[in-house]
């Protein structure tokens, strides 16, 4: 028998994780990253985080500064730099990951899925072609390949790059 490992999930499971009265989607401070929070991007305007309890290695969340719960919330300001994160995530998950395909969605209302219903956000679910094992189906189980930490620093390079290229086209736009 060969074992899986999820270190990180075991405060989790045991019920040890601390509950912070903040919302996940708002992590406190101003950095544009926070490994500890798994925060690869922030601007004023949205987020972007490694899912703590992902379906694949790679699963990113994007979401809006803003404390909605539904995409009909946001005005145009706040849409377009949410559609080009997600836009961006894809491409530096592909860039990074190489995955064959992906799974980009949300889900709106806690009947829908949302597991945090409160506060919008896109799911970015990178796929595998040869990654459909058993373990899902039979157990609802999932078997991440790589550890999140090391996927949040493969991934952290690519995102100071957009972070950097977006406040230099922010800066120069308004010049």
């Amino acid at each position: 028998m060969k074992t899986i490992w999820s270190p990180w999930r075991l405060e989790h499971v045991l019920g040890k994780k601390p509950h912070t009265a903040t919302c996940l989607f708002e992590p406190p401070g101003e950095g544009c990253c926070a490994k500890e929070d798994l925060l690869l991007y922030r601007n004023c305007g949205c987020i972007c985080m490694l899912n703590r309890f992902p379906y694949t290695n790679g699963h990113l969340l994007v979401a809006p500064a803003r404390h909605v719960s539904c995409i009909t919330d946001l005005d145009s300001k706040e849409m377009t730099p949410l559609m080009e994160l997600v836009s961006a995530g894809t491409a530096i998950l592909r860039r990074v990951l190489d995955p064959d395909g992906f799974n980009i969605g949300l889900n709106i209302g806690s009947e829908a899925g949302a597991g945090i219903a409160d506060h919008l956000h896109f799911h970015i679910v990178p796929r595998w072609r040869n990654d459909v094992n058993f373990m899902t189906v039979l157990a609802d189980v999932r078997a991440i390949p790589e550890h999140i930490e090391m996927t949040y620093d493969r991934l952290l390079p690519e995102f100071q790059v957009y972070y950097q290229s977006r406040n230099i086209h922010h800066h120069d736009s308004s010049a």
